[in-house]
């Protein structure tokens, strides 16, 4: 039986797409491998968010094309293919195929086109393209991602995905709850809701909050998440459904960008700075004890001193529990390449490490407090180092503790012993398994 090696770059949807890829793939006969030297066919699954990842993903292709074998397969699916589309067949030689991500039903004809010498690429947008009858591939079975919106009409001026991810789209209310419902029967107790927006979410009939209290009330479905939100998008239906739905996490990512509500109007941002910060307060008197996270963006064109002290000063006004931080990245095609005043690399770098600074030490002074606090955790599994277990708390809090392999997938009671700032060290509960309930 052929052979498929996928590897995957950027946000959870591409981990979603590239369990939907190894789907389609199965249906076909195709067998998963973890070693690009077994496969027929190696696909590299790509973001196109920042220029960096796309440089990865040439740099790798350089180094995949050692393995190829007369007949095999190299191609680039995903965001950064949608992007480039031909063009990447062009100025990579190697590549055989170009996907993006509304083309994934068509992987086994064109693999099979591109074994016979024909280079082809595939990049139109499907508005209608659900992927609803390919059942995902998923690795982990107590936790899992469930794709429930696709696009985004979002036209932010820094963002690339409109342009890769096309316009935005939402299943049907049903047809999540079915999937939902077959993951807690195959035994996921955890599920994570996917979208650009997904508050945004409506499929016609159902809102978000509708959702929300639907794949809560599936049976055998202990934890909720969602990622990733528009801060706007939190009604006030939002709020309560998850106020009154026990499985829905303690723990939002709640995408900032900035601080400054000048520059957060060049990226044609939906809120200012005071609207923000009525979100976060919203959000935490709906929920309380809520962990709040966030992406911010230093460097934006135009960005002065003072709107980057206004960034400075949100992490510390919202008291983030963590936060994703990057240095503007223009991309080709998005309305801020045209802006004249962009900010030079070295002003950029040197902000960047200012508000990782503040982003740790704000951190750190919040999980400081925790230690000596029990929780409940889903044992993911074992940790990069050390032997320890990996668990995660419902407020997306990261804890390592001793344990056998029999507990991954398993709920615990555990107490934090100590912190790095980041992650916790924990102690299991002796004899306590967390209640299902």
């Amino acid at each position: 039986m052929p052979r498929v090696y996928i590897e995957t770059y950027g946000c959870q949807m591409n981990v979603a797409d590239s369990e939907l890829m190894f789907g389609v793939l199965g249906r076909a006969g195709y067998v998963r491998t973890e070693d690009p030297a077994e496969a027929d066919v190696m696909l590299v699954n790509t973001c196109a968010v920042r220029d960096h990842a796309e440089q990865r993903v040439l740099g790798r292709m350089g180094e995949l094309k050692r393995y190829k074998r007369a007949g095999d397969v190299l191609g680039v699916v995903g965001c950064m293919a949608q992007r480039l589309g031909p063009r990447l067949l062009e100025c990579v030689p190697q590549v055989d195929l170009v996907i993006g991500p509304d083309g994934y039903r068509g992987l086994p004809e064109l693999i099979a086109r591109a074994r016979a010498g024909e280079r082809a690429a595939a990049v139109e947008f499907k508005g209608w393209e659900h992927y609803e009858d390919v059942p995902p591939v998923r690795a982990d079975h107590a936790s899992a991602f469930v794709t429930v919106q696709r696009g985004c009409d979002y036209r932010c001026t820094f963002c690339i995905v409109p342009m890769t991810r096309g316009p935005e789209r939402s299943r049907k209310l049903a047809d999540v709850v079915g999937e939902v419902t077959r993951l807690a029967e195959s035994g996921t107790t955890e599920v994570t809701l996917l979208g650009q927006t997904v508050n945004s979410y409506h499929d016609g009939e159902h809102d978000f909050a509708d959702l929300l209290r639907a794949v809560g009330a599936a049976p055998g479905i202990r934890r909720v998440r969602f990622t990733s939100p528009y801060p706007t998008d939190f009604t006030e239906r939002v709020l309560a459904a998850m106020a009154e739905t026990p499985p829905v996490c303690e723990h939002v990512h709640l995408p900032a960008q900035s601080g400054s509500s000048r520059v957060l109007k060049r990226m044609l941002r939906r809120y200012d700075r005071a609207r923000f910060l009525e979100v976060a307060g919203a959000l935490r008197r709906a929920v309380p004890g809520i962990a709040l996270t966030t992406d911010l963006i230093v460097g934006f064109p135009g960005e002065t001193e003072a709107d980057f002290a206004e960034t400075l000063s949100l992490v510390e006004a919202v008291a983030f529990d963590d936060a994703y931080t990057f240095k503007y990245s223009a991309r080709e095609g998005t309305p801020a390449v045209k802006l004249q005043d962009h900010i030079p690399e070295a002003v950029m770098a040197e902000r960047l490490e200012r508000l990782i600074a503040v982003v740790r030490r704000v951190a750190r002074g919040k999980n400081v407090g925790l230690v000596g606090t029990t929780h409940e955790v889903l044992v993911e599994g074992r940790a990069k180092r050390g032997g320890l277990l990996q668990a995660r708390t419902r407020t997306n809090k990261v804890a390592l503790a001793e344990g056998p392999e029999e507990w991954i997938g398993t709920y615990r009671r555990v107490r934090f012993t100590g912190t790095t700032g980041s992650t916790f060290t924990a102690r299991p509960l002796e004899g306590e398994l967390a209640v299902m309930g």
